[in-house]
Order: structure tokens, then sequence, then C-alpha cells
């Protein structure tokens, strides 16, 4: 008998599939949590599942396999269905056609489902950008970028992406259009000056988008029926290709510590992350602070350090900040020499909206 807990995770990643702006999403895991009661083949896929099935995301495994396969063109009557192909899709025409394909491709479901989701949401850039201009104003010349928990390394390169909201917006040199709800004032050093000298980045699991294969698996995860961010992941992969980014295979505290021990000796030194520091086990994310905190004790006006991150408020002093939805990702922007701190804004983790904070 399968737990009461995967029926309940499948509902739970309904609801914030719904809040997220996805009826696709939603309908898909509510449908597929009745398929496990019925015991259809939602429930053979994940008969006998050894790990937590939140933790693990099975829900979002099998709903990214069935997108990558319509992605791929291996499941041509399934993309028929899907809303990339017809735009008044309902779950009780896609259902059927799911559910059958899974039941005759369980083999390949299960082999897909062994890996993670994984994904590398550009949006998040629009929240880490009041804490990148601030850095820039408050430290003007080159900055030299650290990025923890990269993925496939998109938001290396969030300097040449084009930010547009319904009341501001900052010009960028790529295609990549990164916009959100914005409730209130924009962000401050608006025409700061960004001088990019260097960029890098690691993930214990880093995505090669130059690998087409490797592309289209990150795309999978991202859902059916958000077209804006299915482009932007396609424009965002297109510049880092044209850049040439690189995400290097590591521990992130052991990285971390290499290169902040090695960093240049003038220039802003300018560590960022989003929504990463949640994932990596305890004593990783204490190191990750005492070392980020001894470097910017150590940092001087002409070798100055910056932190700016998009985490959920709970892992900082931030659970005021969030007390209203526990699930919310806060701004955070801290540099030395001074350590000054400032929150910017609090957002969904998709960043579909976000909010200034005074």
């Amino acid at each position: 008998m399968i737990p009461e807990s995967f029926t309940a995770h499948f509902r739970e990643q309904a609801g914030f599939c719904r809040f997220l702006g996805s009826p696709f999403m939603e309908g898909l895991c509510l449908t597929m949590a009745r398929d496990i009661e019925a015991g259809g083949p939602v429930a053979r896929l994940v008969n006998g599942w050894p790990g937590d099935p939140r933790r693990d995301a099975v829900s979002l495994r099998i709903a990214g396999y069935l997108h990558h396969c319509v992605l791929t063109g291996t499941a041509a009557e399934l993309a028929a269905a899907y809303p990339a192909a017809n735009a008044g899709w309902t779950m009780e025409t896609v259902w059927p056609v799911a559910r059958d394909w899974l039941a005759r491709n369980e083999d390949a479901a299960r082999a897909f489902m062994a890996s993670p989701p994984q994904t590398n949401e550009t949006r998040r850039a629009i929240a880490l950008l009041p804490g990148f201009l601030k850095a820039a104003a408050r430290f003007p010349g080159p900055m030299h970028l650290f990025e923890l928990g990269a993925s496939a390394g998109l938001n290396q390169c969030w300097d040449r992406f084009h930010y547009r909201t319904e009341t501001w917006q900052r010009a960028g040199s790529s295609d990549v259009m990164i916009d959100t709800d914005w409730r209130g004032p924009p962000p401050e050093h608006l025409d700061a000056a960004i001088e990019v000298a260097s960029r890098a980045a690691c993930d214990q699991s880093p995505v090669d988008v130059t690998d087409p294969a490797a592309a289209i698996r990150l795309k999978s995860y991202a859902w059916p029926d958000q077209p804006a961010r299915l482009a932007r992941i396609d424009a965002a992969i297109g510049l880092a290709r044209e850049a040439g980014v690189k995400v290097e295979k590591a521990d992130a505290a052991e990285w971390l510590a290499a290169k902040l021990a090695a960093r240049p000796e003038t220039g802003l030194t300018l560590v960022f992350h989003s929504v990463f520091l949640q994932y990596p086990p305890a004593d990783t994310q204490k190191a990750l602070r005492a070392m980020i905190a001894e470097a910017g004790a150590a940092a001087t006006e002409a070798r100055p350090l910056a932190w700016v991150c998009v985490e959920p408020g709970f892992l900082f002093d931030d659970s005021a900040l969030t007390e209203v939805n526990p699930n919310l990702m806060v701004s955070r922007y801290q540099a030395w020499p001074g350590g000054e701190l400032r929150h910017f804004l609090t957002a969904d983790g998709h960043i579909t909206r976000a909010q200034p904070l005074p």
C-alpha cells in the first residue's frame, strides 16, 4: 500500500503550482494524486520509492518526464495535447494520453525519475538586482562574481539581461527579458554602471547547456503552460553558450574557501546565490556564513566584499519579514568594509511578484 504522504505531496505541489500561476501543473498534480489512489501507472511509479516524496519532489520528476517527452518529440500524441500545441487544453483531454504514455513507458519514466529536478530560474535575477546595483554604486569599478549553487549558470550573465516592469526598466545587451509584478518603487541606483571583470560559479551537479540533451532536460522542468518562462530559458541558454559560461562541479564550501583565499587584490568580490542555502547540510551552511564574515572582516575599500542573495527568510534572522507567508523569499545584501545590511524585497520562489521593502 502506498503511504498517504505521496498523495499529500502531490496535492500540496498542486497548491504551489496554483500559487505560482500554472493551472496546467495544478491540474496534472491533482490528477496524478487521484491516479495513485486508483492504482494507475503513477501508483506503480511511486510504489516502493525509497525516500521522502516531498523532499525528493516526486511529482515534479514525473511531470518533468512527461514534458521532456513532449519537448524531444518522443510522444507526438502527448505533444498535441499539451499547451504549446493546444491552447484550449483541458486535463480531461490531456490526462488519458499522459496516463497511457506512462503505462507504456514505465521503465523510461523510472530512469528519468532517478535524477532530481534541476531548474535555473533566471527571473530570480530581478530580485537579486537591487543588491547588485547597490554594490556597484557603493564600490564603483570592476567586480568579480562568485555564484554558489549555480545549476547551469544562466544567472551568471545577469548584467546583460533586460529588466522590465510596469513602472521601471533597465536595458540589457541580450535577448533575455526579465519581468515581474513589481509592487513598489523602483530599485535604487537603477543607472549604476556595471563592470564585470570575471565570472565564476559552482554546483554539486552542474548542467552543461552546451550539451543539447542537458539543455532540453533543464527546460523540461519549466512548466508547460508558462510560455514566457520557457522563452526566458531558451534565451538564457543561448546567452550562456555565447558567453562561454562554465560552472565548476564542487562542494560550495570548499570552492568558496579557495576562491576567497585567491580573490583579486583590487575590485569588488561579489558572492551571490538564489534559493540555494536551504539545501546544503547545516555544517556547510554554517561554514559558508563564517567564511564570508571572515573575508568581510578583512575587506578594504580597495578590496571590498559584497554578499547578495535571495533566500527564504527563515534561514536568516529575517522571519519577521515573511511571517505572513513563511515560503516567501527575501532579497538580502551585506557589504564590507562596514558590514552594511539591507533587505530589499520579498517575493515568491519564482519571483512572479515582488514587494519592495521600506
